[in-house]
């Protein structure tokens, strides 16, 4: 029985391999506490400080005071793994991955009764796994660390009390480094060799969105999250003794991928004084991966052979999110929230890997604000995170035979601060 460790950042991860580039529905959101505390259920129509620069930018127009919100969020990820492993051997127990923690930053200033500006700072994708030298898994998959940053400046509209809408550019810079061993020819299982590769790009993309104060109590919410097409470029370093004097070589490589757009409808009730219930529905295009090509800039010997260009089958599928969520403003200086969430995985059980062993999952979550003044609120939430148990089942003559089962579980904290002027 293995313990595991993973993190990844709010929504969906994306980790490209040394053979494999794939992204992963195995996240929390967190880009906004003050939204993890309800699970998310009306992150596009609540707008509660300046993290609706993310959540829906026509909510800006909801904010009145020119105000920051900074905060950071953190995964503490884990799976119990059990089966037979590897056919090559190979460890099956300690930790893929260290304590990692997530920053955000937003900030809102109203222009006039109409329009407004934002500016927000924030990881809409990530992933940190590190398997090690000598585990089972280390030929599909022995280290991953990639992120996305965003930076989106971000303007808003209010045609009146009723409508606003909100645009804003996002500018994307990802990053990542990447590896897993390779199989010695000459002693399967021993004296590994290794494929590492580096690369980043940056690419542009925009969130868009309407909110609707549909009645006195009722807010309704649409924001959509654009594709962002990305041509990551870097190197590929082999070192394997199957490329005979290009053992250790650097070659330049390149790899595109496009993360997939998403839309967002959500609605607040307001029900009294105190409650205010939230519900919403996400719809995020991951069939756009259907396989992941990496080009590799080979000397002439090695062209044609696998270092060449390496392509892999994926074939995720659209997937939906669906959360419930209630707030109770105990005074006025408190407020309790609490959400639950479903969230379908874009795996499927043919071609799932052990970077991402992701499932179906569920979350429950519970948050608080604090302001001890009008200027100044604290936000804290936690989540937890199951998912459904989940098979790797995976075979290739380079990499050889690797079967597990994968029991994924994780706690998510978050904190932020919003001080308005």
């Amino acid at each position: 029985m293995k313990k595991v460790m993973l993190k990844t950042s709010l929504g969906v991860a994306v980790a490209l391999a040394s053979s494999q580039l794939l992204a992963s529905g195995f996240a929390l959101n967190e880009q906004s506490i003050s939204s993890m505390g309800t699970g998310f259920a009306g992150r596009s129509s609540s707008a509660e400080d300046a993290s609706t620069v993310f959540g829906n930018p026509a909510g800006m127009s909801r904010l009145k005071r020119e105000q920051f919100t900074v905060g950071g969020a953190a995964v503490i990820a884990k799976s119990d793994i059990s089966g037979p492993g590897s056919n090559l051997g190979g460890e099956t127990d300690g930790d893929m991955v260290p304590f990692v923690g997530v920053p955000m930053g937003y900030y809102v200033k109203p222009i006039d009764d109409h329009w407004s500006v934002g500016f927000g700072v924030y990881v809409p994708f990530g992933l940190v796994t590190d398997y090690g030298s000598d585990d089972a898994a280390r030929y599909w998959g022995k280290k991953s660390h990639v992120e996305v940053v965003t930076f989106q400046p971000t303007v808003s509209y209010a045609f009146n009390d009723k409508i606003s809408i909100g645009f804003g550019p996002t500018i994307n810079h990802i990053k990542g480094e990447l590896g897993s061993s390779l199989i010695n020819p000459f002693t399967p299982g021993r004296n590994d060799g290794e494929v590492k590769i580096k690369g980043d790009d940056t690419a542009v993309g925009y969130n868009i969105g309407v909110l609707v104060q549909a009645t006195d109590r009722t807010r309704v919410g649409l924001t959509y999250h654009s594709m962002v097409d990305y041509k990551l470029e870097g190197k590929t370093r082999v070192s394997t003794p199957l490329i005979g004097p290009f053992n250790g070589n650097k070659f330049d490589a390149t790899l595109k991928i496009k993360t997939p757009e998403s839309v967002d409808l959500s609605v607040t009730h307001e029900l009294d004084d105190q409650w205010t219930l939230y519900a919403g529905s996400t719809w995020t295009r991951w069939s756009r991966l259907k396989d992941i090509t990496v080009q590799n800039d080979v000397p002439a010997p090695l062209a044609g052979s696998a270092f060449q260009t390496i392509s892999e089958e994926q074939n995720w599928h659209d997937t939906w999110a669906h959360a419930i969520g209630a707030s109770y403003k105990v005074n006025k200086e408190w407020v309790l929230r609490t959400g639950f969430t479903v969230d379908q995985s874009p795996t499927n059980n043919h071609d799932r890997s052990p970077r991402i062993p992701t499932g179906d999952r569920k979350v429950f979550s519970l948050g608080a604000g604090w302001s001890p003044n009008d200027d100044m609120t604290i936000d804290v939430a936690y989540s937890y995170l199951w998912e459904e148990d989940t098979k790797v089942n995976l075979a290739s003559a380079t990499k050889g035979r690797y079967q597990a089962k994968y029991e994924n579980s994780a706690h998510g904290i978050g904190a932020s601060l919003t001080y308005r002027f």
